[in-house]
């Protein structure tokens, strides 16, 4: 039997390769970075996620990694805050750790590793790459770690059409993400500090952190999935080749841990490609519809209101994905 060809090593691609080894299939991975890395992302794993690190047989692992743990979330909507202690734990955990535990945990259980451009062949699995936009407003992402005083929550500010949340990650240190559209950037010269700065709750919390990396900054970026694509014999999109939700949800890393798994375990029984997209739909669509309503009430300004109205546990299980 030939092996299932994986092409993207990440969380999805990671998480494929785990799941379809688990149910005997070879297992042929390519990934075009080399590893350790960073990548521009908010680097919280939302509450949830122990059930799929241990369907994946990682969650030990994982712990050992030492991820910050999460216990609750603030939204601040301009001088407006709201906050909630979760009913269980996320994680702060850096994609540099992450995605490259994830991926020896997978050549340990016996997936072929090539570093490389790789080309789908016979049963694959997609998992590198998102569409881009090049029409209307174009968002970016940026990102950087910071060294100091740490904190249990991840805080999420919305101000000027811009995003950014303030979480820890393991080691200490602090994650700052966010996304802008390009003419904010543009305005700035495509400098972060300038952007930070103009928000006064925002600037406060990261005034006693020091920046210990240069920021990524990555785009243009366009939101939305494929569920209802054209299906191809024999190729599962997976991860942000199948959707990218809206970072500020936090559920980026879990959707692809879950699509992930799927995509590995509907590849290697044999599964076609139109229901395990159906089993994707049922699991993430909801959060994707919700999240670009909210992304709606953020660009006119509505949010700033009724954000703050929301029950903020309703907001969070709204945008969970199913497992």
């Amino acid at each position: 039997m030939n092996p299932i060809t994986i092409v993207g090593g990440g969380l999805a691609g990671s998480a494929a390769a785990l799941s379809a080894r688990a149910e005997g299939a070879a297992v042929l991975l390519f990934e075009k970075s080399a590893f350790p890395r960073h990548k521009v992302c908010g680097e919280f794993v939302s509450p949830g996620a122990r059930a799929v690190l241990e369907d994946l047989g990682v969650w030990d692992a994982f712990e050992e990694a030492g991820p910050a743990p999460i216990s609750r979330v603030a939204l601040v909507f301009g001088m407006r805050r709201k906050e909630w202690r979760l009913s269980e734990p996320g994680y702060g955990i850096s994609r540099h750790r992450f995605d490259d535990l994830l991926l020896n945990k997978a050549r340990e259980r016996g997936a072929e590793v090539i570093h490389g451009h790789g080309e789908p062949s016979g049963t694959s699995i997609i998992a590198h790459g998102r569409r881009e936009s090049a029409r209307g407003e174009r968002l970016f992402g940026f990102k950087a770690h910071f060294e100091g005083p740490a904190d249990d929550a991840v805080t999420l500010h919305f101000f000027r059409n811009c995003y950014v949340g303030v979480s820890s990650v393991e080691g200490g240190r602090t994650n700052v993400c966010g996304l802008a559209p390009e003419r904010v950037l543009r305005a700035h010269g495509f400098e972060v500090e300038p952007i930070l700065g103009g928000n006064e709750w925002l600037s406060a919390r990261i005034q006693p952190l020091t920046r210990v990396m240069d920021w990524m900054i990555t785009g243009p970026l366009v939101f939305g999935c494929h569920f209802d694509g054209k299906v191809t014999a024999g190729r599962y999109l997976t991860g942000d080749a199948l959707g990218f939700v809206d970072p500020f949800t936090g559920a980026g890393m879990l959707g692809a841990l879950i699509t992930g798994l799927r995509a590995g375990r509907a590849a290697a029984t044999g599964i076609s490609p139109r229901e395990y997209l159906r089993e994707c739909e049922a699991a993430l669509g909801g959060a994707y519809r919700v999240a670009a309503v909210f992304r709606a009430a953020l660009r006119s300004g509505v949010a700033d209101w009724i954000g703050p109205l929301i029950p903020g546990k309703l907001l969070l299980s709204l945008t969970r994905p199913k497992y």
